[in-house]
């Protein structure tokens, strides 16, 4: 199983990026998919997660700047990061697992990060 996360980089506060996170070893259109961060110090933070339909949920912070998306012929899923703020510096992880919204998520493959830094 890989999930491979790319797109991070330095952005100034106000800008966008978009990550994106190619899986493969496993049925990736079968799984919800999650954008998780984590900062240095701090606990990981689920941001946005995304129902093999295509149903999208976000963490209060993100809602209104942030869209994740999902190309299930491609397995890959996406988050489109806009009107950056500086406390959305951190190492975005995505991450798959089989649920969200009933209890802690459970996740079952978990790929390397990507940095993100906003800063002027």
């Amino acid at each position: 199983v890989q999930l491979q996360a790319s797109g991070g980089g330095l952005v100034q506060p106000g800008g966008s990026l978009r990550l994106s996170c190619a899986a493969s070893g496993f049925t990736f259109s079968r799984y919800w998919m999650y954008w998780v961060r984590q900062s240095p110090g701090k606990q990981h933070e689920l941001v946005a997660a995304i129902s093999s339909g295509g149903s999208p949920n976000y963490v209060d912070s993100v809602k209104g700047r942030f869209t994740i998306s999902r190309d299930n012929a491609k397995n890959t899923v996406y988050l489109q990061m806009n009107s950056l703020k500086s406390e959305d510096t951190s190492v975005y992880h995505c991450a798959a697992g089989r649920s969200y919204g009933s209890g802690p998520v459970v996740y079952d493959y978990w790929g390397q990060g990507t940095l993100v830094t906003v800063s002027s």
